[in-house]
């Protein structure tokens, strides 16, 4: 691959992941002032509208065609619970500290691919794993000052993670890239949505709110569509290690915004997890493509 194309690949997925570190940012300072499902409803719906409106016009028959549309499904519910989880995380910890633990799902989904769906882990990638776990006990470490439950929802945002990258896999060998994008709204827009009767919130959002909201939802729909059009561009081993730079985006907006910063064992812990995850992304790199098991 041309490594100006690659090169571009690498600038579309670094302004991605910067456009999710704003909509977490903007999810965190929304929660201190609106309920979680309340403000997750929003982000879909905004996300599904702007799907719609900018994508409808011309790709309709690519936004609905799926395959296998159970499975779709099932992922779109898969990230509904993510979000919650990550919502109701934010809402009680630093910006910084919950990113860095939800970046467990990829060693998580590492270990889980062996049985499922036959991949080699190898010494490289236990050990990795081994280190990302010790990094979030750094992170979460009893007298460490973060709300218990708080960690609990971050670490249920995991689990729900690790399915969704799980069935994002399987499905990528069927389904188009855009429809997943839509179902994925889609289904989030009407769980949520479908809640608002009881989540809704009867007090005015000030302008700084609403313009918030406006950016929360234009985050997540325009830094999915980055990230997916960054894989045009540059290979997935080359954009993997590139994902963990959302853990200095996060740091960053965490300082800037709300004026917290991670006390230095986190720091390490977010260190080992960021350099667990270019271990694993270099091996797979350098191994080529992943084995499957005879």
């Amino acid at each position: 691959m041309p490594h100006g194309k690659a090169f571009k690949g690498f600038l579309l997925a670094l302004a991605g992941l910067l456009l999710f570190a704003c909509m977490d940012a903007s999810t965190k300072y929304l929660t201190a002032h609106y309920n979680v499902p309340f403000v997750v409803a929003m982000r879909y719906l905004i996300h599904c509208g702007l799907m719609l409106l900018l994508l409808a016009p011309r790709h309709a028959g690519s936004l609905v065609k799926t395959q296998r549309t159970g499975l779709v499904v099932l992922r779109g519910a898969t990230l509904v619970v993510s979000s919650l989880c990550v919502g109701l995380a934010l809402q009680r910890m630093p910006l910084a500290e919950t990113t860095a633990i939800n970046f467990l799902a990829p060693m998580l989904v590492m270990l889980v691919a062996s049985p499922v769906l036959g991949e080699r882990i190898g010494t490289i990638g236990w050990l990795a794993a081994g280190a990302g776990f010790i990094g979030v006990l750094l992170i979460a470490r009893p007298g460490g000052g973060l709300d218990a439950l708080g960690v609990l929802f971050a670490m249920g945002a995991v689990v729900s993670n690790c399915i969704y990258q799980l069935l994002s896999r399987i499905l990528a060998r069927t389904e188009k890239a855009v429809a997943m994008l839509f179902y994925t709204a889609l289904v989030g827009s009407i769980v949520f949505g479908s809640l608002l009767p009881w989540s809704w919130e009867s007090d005015t959002p000030s302008q700084t709110e609403l313009v918030l909201f406006g950016v929360m939802g234009l985050s997540a729909a325009l830094g999915h569509y980055l990230f997916t059009l960054a894989y045009r561009y540059a290979a997935a081993s080359v954009l993997s290690p590139v994902l963990y730079l959302q853990l200095l985006w996060a740091a960053l907006l965490g300082w800037l915004i709300f004026g917290t910063l991670p006390d230095a064992l986190a720091t390490v812990g977010m260190i080992i997890i960021a350099a667990s995850g270019f271990l694993m992304a270099f091996k797979m790199r350098w191994g080529g493509k992943a084995k499957t098991k005879k």
